[in-house]
Order: C-alpha cells, then sequence, then structure tokens
C-alpha cells in the first residue's frame, strides 16, 4: 500500500477513535494512549544588522538594515540510532526582493556509536573547521569575506549532496565522503572530500565545530582537510587554540591556510588563489549587566592568479570588533569595523564597513 494512503488511513482512524471518545464522554487521552511519537527539536536562528559601508567607487557611504539570515532547525529520531535533520536558511544576500528561503540540511543520519556515523542527503561536508562551524558558531561576526574561510564550492550555504562517514577515535576525528557539487552536477565526476583533527586538550564530541566554546572548553586542535575533483584540489590547515584563565578571561587564538587550485576559492575566475588568516580574541571575565564583553581582532592575506591577459590580486582584510556576549551563541551583539583592501581591484572592490549586528537563537 502506498505509504502516503496508509497515513491518510491511519490518521482519520485515529481522528475517528478521538471524536467517538470525546462523544462517549471518555478521556482523549485513553483514545491515543497506543499512539508514541518520538521527541522533535524545533529551533530557530536570526542574524540581523546595521552597517555602514563605504566603497572605492561610491561617492557616499550608503546605510543598510539587513536580514542577514534567519533559520529553522527541525531534528527527532527514528529509532535509537537513526536520526532526520531538516534546516532551511533565508539568505539576505541576493538580489532585494528575492527572499530567497533554501534547504539546508537534509540529512539521514545513522549513528551507531562514537566511531561508526553514516550520513547521507545534504549537509557539510568535510572541509575546514569554519564551514563546520558556519557563521552562528564562529567567534567573529565578519565570517567568509577573507578569501580564505571555507572556499570550497557548494550547493547551499556550504552543504552539499553526498554522503560520508565520520568516527571519534580519542584525540582523533576522521570523516570522507563523496559528493556532488554544481560545477559536478549532470557530469559522472564526484568529489572526494576528507579531513583528520586532533583535539590535544578537551574533546569536542559530535561532526560540529565550534569557533569559541566561551571558556567552556580548553582547546588545542589542529585540522586538515581537502577536497578533490578530477585534476583539481582544495585544501586547508586549520588550528584553534583557547585557555580559560577564570580570575583574568578567556584568550583564544585561531588560523587557517587555504589552497584552492582551480577548485573553489573566492573569485571564479582565478586559476587558483591561497591566503591565510589570524584570529585572537579576549573575553573578559566579569559579567556587566547580562552579559560579557569580548576584544576580537583578525587579519587576513589572500593571493589571486588568473589566466593570461589578468593582473593577479591581493587582498588584505582587517576586522576589528566589540562583542557584548549575553548567552554565548543563542544572544550575542556584535559592534565591529571591516576593512577590505585589494592591491589591483581586480578579485574584488576596495571597501570599508562599520556596523552593528544581533544574533538570537532559540
Amino acid at each position: 500500500m502506498d505509504n502516503t494512503v496508509q497515513r491518510r488511513r491511519t490518521g482519520l482512524a485515529l481522528l475517528s477513535a478521538g471524536c467517538a471518545a470525546f462523544a462517549l464522554g471518555a478521556p482523549l487521552t485513553r483514545a491515543f494512549a497506543d499512539v508514541t511519537l518520538p521527541p522533535i527539536s524545533v529551533g530557530a536562528g536570526i542574524q540581523t544588522s546595521f552597517n555602514q559601508t563605504e566603497t572605492s567607487s561610491a561617492p557616499k557611504a550608503a546605510d543598510d538594515f539587513d536580514l542577514d539570515s534567519m533559520r529553522l532547525y527541525l531534528s527527532g529520531p527514528v529509532t535509537d540510532d537513526i536520526k532526520l535533520t531538516f534546516n532551511t536558511e533565508y539568505d539576505g544576500s541576493p538580489p532585494a526582493g528575492s527572499n530567497n528561503v533554501e534547504v539546508m540540511d537534509a540529512i539521514a543520519q545513522f549513528d551507531f556509536s562514537d566511531q561508526v556515523n553514516i550520513w547521507a542527503g545534504r549537509f557539510l561536508p568535510p572541509s575546514d573547521r569554519s564551514n563546520l562551524y558556519g557563521p552562528y558558531y564562529s567567534n567573529e561576526w565578519n565570517t567568509y569575506d577573507d578569501g580564505v574561510q571555507d572556499g570550497y564550492p557548494s550547493e547551499a550555504v556550504g552543504r552539499d549532496n553526498g554522503i560520508a562517514y565520520w568516527g571519534q577515535f580519542g584525540i582523533l576525528k576522521v570523516s570522507a565522503g563523496a559528493f556532488e557539487v554544481p560545477s559536478t552536477a549532470g557530469t559522472s565526476n564526484v568529489v572526494y572530500a576528507t579531513r583528520l583533527m586532533v583535539d590535544l586538550w578537551d574533546p569536542e564530541p559530535g561532526y560540529y565545530l565550534n569557533g569559541t566554546y566561551y571558556g567552556e572548553k580548553n582547546i588545542l586542535a589542529i585540522g586538515i582537510a581537502d577536497q578533490s575533483e578530477s585534476d583539481h584540489e582544495a585544501y586547508s590547515a586549520d588550528f584553534l587554540l583557547e585557555k580559560n584563565f577564570p580570575a583574568v578571561g578567556v584568550f583564544t587564538v585561531e588560523s587557517e591556510y587555504a589552497k584552492y587550485d582551480g577548485f573553489g576559492g573566492y573569485d571564479p575566475r582565478a586559476t587558483e588563489s591561497d591566503g591565510y588568516y589570524v584570529l585572537g580574541s579576549y573575553l573578559f571575565p566579569i559579567v556587566i549587566g547580562e552579559g560579557k564583553f569580548q576584544l576580537l581582532g583578525k587579519v587576513a592575506h589572500t593571493d589571486y592568479d588568473y589566466a593570461s591577459g589578468i593582473t593577479s590580486d591581493t587582498q588584505r582584510t582587517t576586522d576589528i570588533e566589540l562583542n557584548y556576549i549575553i548567552k554565548d551563541f543563542n544572544a550575542r551583539v556584535s559592534l565591529y569595523y571591516l576593512d577590505i583592501n585589494y592591491l589591483n581591484q581586480v578579485a574584488g572592490e576596495n571597501h570599508k564597513e562599520l556596523g552593528l549586528g544581533v544574533q538570537l537563537q532559540m
């Protein structure tokens, strides 16, 4: 029998039983006593900001109120070992009025143990740390502006369609999978993605990562990632150190080097690009009002190479932030200054941005 028809018949039978129980004065809970529904987790996240942007081509700075991102989260168990995750994303970056909402995650998760996990569908492939924490769990507000972080090609919001294995073996975390990305759609090419990571201090269980733990963990982690397709490849190495001195504060250093050799990168015209960034932050230990203040600074350098006839370019990025951490990643406010400068303005346009961002999750 068709599953849809079967569900409808089951639903009608339950509805009829409920109506009959109500008519006879019986408690509705008895009519549904044998119906057990698994627990479902529902959540949402929002990032919204006001910014003033000055570009090299515009005579006057532009003021904007942006809905940068809006996400809906839905997940739950099918059995003890099988889970389903479905998340959507509204991305405020497309042209105004597009109201683009897309499927971000659609994952069939077979989680048998710490060592054996198989995921299939659309999800974050093995890649650099910054892709595995995303904008909602990054330390900084201005993610993915530096030419380095998460330049891997993707189907949607850093995600790809495919299948992967991942497992935790003490301090070592391993993940590997096969995926399809937009450039390989409709072809026989498969993208192979791998990641290895070691946590030398506190562990980071699970598949996803954070850009900071706001002092809840002491982290010394090193990771390497690679994605390859046909004759093209992208790879990266990332580093996170975080140490909490309760009487002094939380110190964090994050860094990454990435190279996109004809595969991915921030400028699709570039034959290859490579770069690095270094980020440092300090979270004050004293609670002021509802939260704690954090100082953050980041510098990045990226080189772009092109085919004959196009001048190479260099991007330099500086990000300075004063963040107010109310409830970790569930409630925080960021005052930031972002300066992106291109040596020859081939890969992009020089611009400076002053802004105030708000993030909430539930």
